[in-house]
């Protein structure tokens, strides 16, 4: 018997390779198949007609070609019933997971490794507090939620598991049998306690304080923290500073102002520099160690809630029809958030069928998935903006803790203790004790790590041995009504209503700027804020003496408002309301930055004598002028250096300080920038690195007319005096730009450095690079920077990565609702490969806008999709 020859071996190896091969195909062709199935397959309907039982009457739902919903209904209960249900098609995983964020039960869908998030949330106790506001709320308000949260749930009854979304195949990989519990309005109530915390106000700057006075004297402390500059920037109510023609500053107009009732609280507002001095200025060790472990916790808490930094703001300002091209108000706002994946806004109208008293609903704008109604937008007659009024709302107490007592007014008191057990997935449960004075809880020893405070403090300080540590008062902490605030705001139809509306937006507090169809112009100031009976919430204060903590609030007829202005616009930017204002907000308003360069923008429309128009206002909003570089050109032109300094001196001349994408000049001033905050800051105590927003702007900017000031030198660099750390900064970033674009600098650009990845907020950051690919997206190039109106934010301390962004942008035409425009960050889904998932990143980034149709002709006539809910038969 003969033997195969070579070639009939070669032949079998060769077929046998070629239906390994195929066999491969195939398997990779069913896995993208079984893939993109597992994808899709919790894409939602977008129309024909589905029947949902639960629903009283047909709703509609028109879908334009970014997927955005505009819902018509026949009643206020079918209304919010539907945006219940389509808020859960497109957002129910982000609606899941922020509920278990705020409840403080991430540990059950994650592990263990969540225990430390769950112990910080339940300390605070954000779900118990939803939980008394849910007890507090007026039955028309009830009943919108429970007709919403019917709606989320008639959506879950229908689907489960990949048909809700993409993340729950993920999730089961590591907790299988998972199943969402139905919703309940408690579970809507409970994120503004999330937005609340991520606009929180000063708290980092107190324990920043704090920190800084363990190792630097009083004054020292002050110049690292700058106050308002009152002679340069503008205030809100107070106005511009620039005159008709920029000639000399302009007072006197400042409208509405509630003089009077702005006289009547004058609550005390000393500099608080004896504060922590007082209690303990020899205890650096006690005291620190605790905030230190604060500030960490802190930081790390708002990645859960999307990416926060410290220049998260906003702007928004309001032109009246005086100075506008359509002779009614103009109106722009884009509110700085952390970017998130999906954004955190959802677009959308609701409108009744027949406007009416029982049916009243005619609004549009931004919302919140997993809450009824519209937070940011317009309605027919009235549109508003917000940004963050940044008031002290949250005091630090250095308390005496001895076992399961504290001291007050020399007598101990019992803590409030309660256990509380979290469950973990794959893990067995965890017991944990929550403490807490009358003030508020005790935020040490939320972790192993976190404030190990001293035995005693030192004798030095004269105080007795015991355990010290901190409480923590916050405005959000007692319940409030701000949950009905949205739905009065929705229905407001002139400035009365709408400030009868503001009056209940309590937590947190807000700047509402506002404008109307008859032409009226307005601001608002609304919020709980605290009255203290000393200090000014700058450090912590000893709790042991009631001396100390608040009276009471201040009174909503003694907030800031205007109505009308002379000026015929209104600027807010996070900027300081008015100057000696009474009573007492905050000692820690944003600088003003971006409020001095959009009122200079507005300005030089106004005195060419040019009429504002929709796209001036969308153009203020993508200005990217950086008052810092502005600042340090002077420097300088009079600096005399050689080598790579001068270099880097030659590409920057003829700047116009526009931080743009494609600018070889604004990243080399960013990497000057961050190399002179590194030289000059490097000796700070821990956790007080400078990020280089506007706050280090204002340090850097006084300390220029200081040459001989000891931040100038650095012994390790070498360098003593202004000149040569300038120059030594210089260097520095030049050798970074080779290092990291290569050594032709006319390749340079902002945007390779300055990129931002849009991070999915539950398994964005998962370590598993598929798992990150899925829910990812990213990067994009951008300019901008932070305290620049175009405030795409990034940190000096971590590298050039954006941190925070507009988190979308709109201009509300108040003499056509159609004309307005909008963007958002990302898109109206929250499905993973779905086109509306990222399909205006690209617009956004590069600062365009699209058209809001508003009436019911121009929203059916931009409908790609019609859905129909119908009642089950």
């Amino acid at each position: 018997m003969g033997t195969d020859s070579p070639r009939t071996r070669r032949h079998s190896a060769l077929k046998f390779l070629v239906g390994l091969l195929v066999t491969v195909l195939v398997l990779a062709l069913v896995a993208v198949g079984i893939g993109w199935w597992t994808v899709q397959r919790s894409f939602p309907e977008t129309s024909g007609r589905i029947e949902v039982p639960g629903l009283g009457r047909a709703v509609t739902v028109y879908r334009d070609d970014a997927g955005i919903p505009q819902l018509v209904a026949e009643t206020s209960d079918d209304l919010f019933f539907a945006q219940g249900y389509v808020h859960a098609q497109d957002r129910f995983w982000e609606m899941d997971f922020r509920r278990y964020v705020t409840a403080g039960r991430l540990s059950e869908l994650f592990g263990e490794s969540q225990v430390g998030t769950d112990t910080f949330i339940r300390t605070l106790g954000w779900r118990a507090v939803a939980e008394l506001e849910w007890e507090k709320m007026s039955d028309e308000s009830r009943e919108y939620y429970e007709a919403y949260a019917a709606g989320v749930n008639a959506y879950l009854d229908s689907r489960s598991g990949a048909d809700l979304s993409l993340e729950y195949a993920v999730l089961g990989l590591q907790n299988a049998g998972y199943e969402p519990e139905p919703w309940t309005p408690v579970d809507s109530i409970a994120w503004l306690k999330a937005m609340a915390w991520d606009l929180r106000s000063n708290l980092e700057d107190e324990i920043d304080r704090a920190l800084l006075a363990t190792e630097l004297p009083a004054e020292e402390v002050a110049q690292l923290h700058p106050g308002y500059d009152f002679d340069a920037q503008p205030t809100i109510v107070g106005g511009s500073l620039i005159p008709p023609g920029g000639a000399a500053a302009q007072t006197g107009e400042t409208g509405e102002t509630d003089a009077d009732a702005r006289g009547s609280l004058d609550a005390t507002t000393d500099d608080g520099d004896d504060a922590l001095a007082s209690s303990a200025p020899a205890a650096p060790a006690a005291a620190s160690s605790a905030l230190e472990s604060l500030r960490a916790s802190l930081d790390a808490l708002p990645e859960l809630l999307g990416p926060a930094g410290g220049e998260i703001g906003s702007n928004s300002w309001v032109v009246g029809g005086e100075l506008t091209d359509t002779g009614l108000p103009l109106l722009a706002n884009d509110p700085h958030l952390g970017p998130a994946m999906p954004s955190i806004w959802y677009q959308m109208g609701l409108r009744c069928q027949t406007v009416s008293a029982e049916c009243p609903w005619e609004v549009a704008g931004y919302s919140f998935s997993g809450m009824p109604g519209i937070v940011i937008g317009h309605n027919a007659t009235v549109s508003w903006g917000f940004t963050n009024l940044g008031p002290d709302v949250a005091d630090l107490y250095i308390e005496k803790v001895a076992g399961t007592e504290y001291e007050l007014d020399g007598v101990t008191r019992p803590l409030d203790i309660r256990e509380e057990t979290i469950a973990v997935a794959g893990g067995d449960p965890v017991q944990i004790e929550i403490r807490a004075t009358e003030r508020g809880p005790l935020v040490t020893g939320l972790t192993d790590t976190f404030g190990e405070v001293a035995s005693g403090y030192p004798a030095a300080a004269g105080l007795p041995e015991g355990e010290y540590e901190l409480s923590l008062q916050w405005t959000a902490l007692s319940p409030g009504r701000t949950p009905e605030a949205i739905f009065a705001m929705n229905r407001s139809a002139n400035w009365d209503q709408f400030r009868a509306a503001a009056e209940l937006f309590e937590v947190p507090s807000q700047n509402l700027v506002y404008a109307d169809t008859a032409g009226n112009i307005g601001y608002q100031a609304p919020g709980t804020v605290p009255v203290r009976k000393s200090g000014d919430g700058t450090v912590p204060l000893p709790g042991w003496t009631s001396a100390n903590g608040w009276s009471g609030t201040v009174p909503f007829d003694a907030m800031p408002r205007l109505f009308n202005p002379p000026a015929g616009y209104i600027v807010t930017a996070n900027n300081a309301v008015e100057q000696d204002r009474r009573p007492f907000l905050t000692a820690d308003w944003d600088l003003g930055y971006r409020a001095q360069q959009i009122d200079l923008r507005l300005r030089e429309h106004i005195d060419a004598g040019e009429p504002i128009t929709s796209e001036m206002m969308s153009a203020i909003q993508s200005d990217t002028f950086d008052a810092n570089a502005a600042r340090f050109s002077t420097v300088f032109a009079e600096l005399d250096v050689d080598g790579d300094a001068a270099k880097g001196l030659a590409l920057l001349d003829g700047w116009d300080h526009r931080a743009d994408a494609d600018s070889a000049e604004a990243a080399y001033f960013a990497m000057f920038w961050r190399a002179l905050l590194d030289g000059m800051f490097a000796d700070l105590p821990d956790g007080t690195a400078p990020v280089g927003g506007d706050r280090w702007f204002r340090v850097v900017d006084e300390l220029l007319d200081q040459p001989d000031s000891p931040y100038w030198t650095n012994e390790k660099l070498g360098v003593a005096g202004r000149d040569a750390m300038l120059a030594s900064a210089l260097d520095a970033a030049w050798s970074e730009g080779v290092d990291l674009m290569g050594g032709d600098s006319d390749s340079w650009r902002w945007g390779r450095l300055h990129t931002l990845t849009i991070t999915n907020g539950s398994f964005g950051e998962s370590g598993i690079a598929p798992v990150e690919w899925l829910f990812n997206r990213g990067p994009w190039e951008l300019g901008g920077g932070s305290a620049i109106v175009n405030a795409i934010g990034w940190d000096a301390s971590q590298g050039y990565t954006v941190d925070w962004v507009p988190s979308m942008r709109m201009v509300v035409d108040l003499a056509d609702f159609d004309d307005s425009t909008w963007i958002n960050l990302t898109g109206a889904s929250g499905h993973a490969f779905h086109p509306n998932y990222t399909d205006q990143t690209d617009r956004w980034a590069a600062g365009e806008t699209r058209a809001w149709p508003y009436t019911l002709d121009a929203v059916q006539e931009a409908a790609v999709n019609t859905l129909q809910l119908r009642p089950a038969s």
